[in-house]
């Protein structure tokens, strides 16, 4: 009844705003009435909201894909709450269970710490430091012991546990679960405990956990949080989900050329996806220019400002006005000025063949690959395309182009 009245109810114009940078781009707002009814208290009372993303470091760095969260966690911040970037070095000894079907490998505690301070720098790289309360969840997790352990674990149980669809799966393919998996959803949970959280943001596929924080916070007596499900950003390819081991990633320390120039590759619908989920840009502005680009605008200057935008912000505006530059020039044919050097001695008979070339100036990573290129049509030499696989070069320097973005000068003597 209560809920129907304020869903009904006229919404103040600021409450709506905050809601609406709230939805923008994610999967699921839950519930959605419970969230209105804390942004317009923290408007009466000018008391922030507490706003967590939890990350486990198991991994030295980080993809463009996870800043899906952390740019969601940015609006909010710049909407004066206060976020929570909390680095799961404790649970990151445990191992998210989550879309996993087998048991997650731990890393070691000198590994967790080594990837935990990368995935800070690379955190403010998005969030503002000076407004960002850094937590580390071995403060609270490391005095529980054993009795508090298993007082927690008395808060659920397995018939619920079990109910989660990766668990589920695992049982009936007769692939084993460990107990310490049954763990980690759990201390999650406790993490929102701990911080006392208004909201929590994950990923979709965390929405079991996330909802286990609402269920533990009212198991101990708090107002329970509510949950924010970002989607999980889809890759270069435009069909899987970002990721590294797929190859479809941009790494947010990659160089400013590479980068720019991958986000240049992306097809043009996937590019609105990835203007609502990773630009700043407000969704006003962001309608405006697709209805230049279905006007007759080139799609391709919407993407140059995207790739310029995600450019600027882990290099600055100076290097990603560089890296259009350095486009625009290899797009035309043109050899980028910072290309590397390579020298490399001669065969015998006093030449070296392309696949050699290709192998040993590192633009290849087997002779069978750099045929496959030369098939391909995708290797050049001295802007001449390369077609037979017996060429062989003798001594001088020549420039040896593979694809769009890779070069080399190659120095042969």
């Amino acid at each position: 009844m209560s809920d129907a009245k304020l869903t009904t109810a006229p919404i103040p114009d600021e409450i709506q705003e905050a809601l609406a940078i709230s939805l923008r781009g994610c999967d699921e707002l839950l519930p959605q009435d419970d969230w209105v009814k804390k942004l317009t208290r923290s408007a009466q009372t000018g008391t922030p909201l507490r706003i967590k993303l939890g990350l486990d470091p198991t991994a030295p760095d980080i993809h463009i894909g996870h800043t899906v969260v952390l740019n969601k966690m940015r609006q909010l911040q710049d909407l004066g709450h206060q976020v929570i970037f909390l680095i799961g070095d404790f649970t990151t000894l445990i191992g998210d269970p989550s879309g996993r079907d087998s048991t997650r490998p731990p890393l070691t505690a000198e590994q967790i710490q080594v990837n935990a301070e990368t995935y800070k720098a690379q955190a403010y790289k998005v969030l503002d430091p000076s407004k960002t309360e850094l937590r580390y969840n071995s403060e609270w997790c490391d005095q529980l012991g054993a009795r508090g352990m298993i007082q927690l674990s008395a808060k659920y149980t397995v018939a619920r546990m079990m109910e989660r669809n990766d668990f589920h799966q695992r049982f009936h393919e007769g692939n084993s679960i460990s107990l310490h998996e049954f763990i980690y959803p759990l201390l999650q949970g406790y993490d929102s405990v701990a911080l006392k959280s208004d909201l929590e943001l994950g990923g979709t596929d965390q929405k079991f956990n996330l909802m286990m924080g609402r269920h533990l916070q009212q198991e101990y007596g708090q107002e329970p949080q509510c949950v924010l499900t970002m989607p999980l950003l889809v890759g270069l390819d435009g069909v899987q989900k970002m990721s590294k081991s797929k190859n479809n990633y941009i790494g947010i320390t990659e160089d400013a050329n590479t980068m720019f120039a991958k986000v240049m590759s992306i097809s043009d619908a996937l590019m609105w996806d990835w203007y609502t989920l990773l630009s700043f840009m407000s969704l006003a502005e962001i309608a405006a220019l697709k209805l230049e680009i279905e006007g007759g605008r080139n799609p391709r200057d919407a993407k140059v400002l995207l790739a310029k935008e995600i450019t600027a912000r882990f290099h600055s505006g100076a290097a990603a006005e560089a890296a259009e530059q350095d486009f625009v020039n290899r797009s035309r044919g043109g050899v980028p000025d910072d290309i590397p050097d390579v020298a490399l001695p001669l065969g015998e008979g006093g030449a070296l063949g392309i696949g050699q070339v290709l192998k040993q100036a590192n633009l290849a990573p087997s002779t069978s690959e750099a045929n496959r290129l030369i098939d391909g049509g995708g290797v050049r030499v001295d802007s001449s395309v390369v077609s037979d696989k017996g060429l062989k070069l003798g001594a001088g320097t020549y420039v040896v182009q593979v694809g769009k973005r890779k070069f080399a000068r190659v120095t042969l003597a």
